[in-house]
């Protein structure tokens, strides 16, 4: 019943403040009326060139990212018993990362501005 009630009054509040805010009117200008709101000319070129360093850069901090986040399981698993084989396949995982990431370093990869 309490929930019910909650969401009654949410609901109520989330219609008042649309409402309240749909009438304000924003100055309109050039920029919002484009069809590009990124910043770029509509009629210039559609392939600009893009940086392929920047590329490599956004998809090696994917990789890195998505294998962090699988840790975060692993920690609420130490919490609680620790088997060998569970430390094992962490002292793995962790060595295949950072063997990884000093080869990617070693490279030259992670480098913005190539010499």
């Amino acid at each position: 019943m309490l929930s019910l009630v909650f969401s009654i009054f949410l609901s109520g509040i989330l219609v008042v403040v649309y409402s309240v805010t749909s009438y304000i009117t924003y100055l309109t200008s050039s920029e919002k009326l484009s069809a590009f709101e990124c910043g770029f000319d509509p009629l210039s070129k559609m392939r600009s060139p893009f940086s392929t360093r920047f590329f490599l850069l956004v998809v090696l901090f994917l990789i890195f990212d998505v294998e962090i986040a699988l840790l975060f399981p692993v920690l609420s698993a130490l919490t609680g018993k620790t088997s060998s084989i569970l430390l094992i396949s962490i002292g793995i995982f962790l060595m295949v990362l950072l063997v990884g990431m000093f080869h990617e370093w070693n490279e030259g990869a992670l480098d913005w501005i190539s010499s």
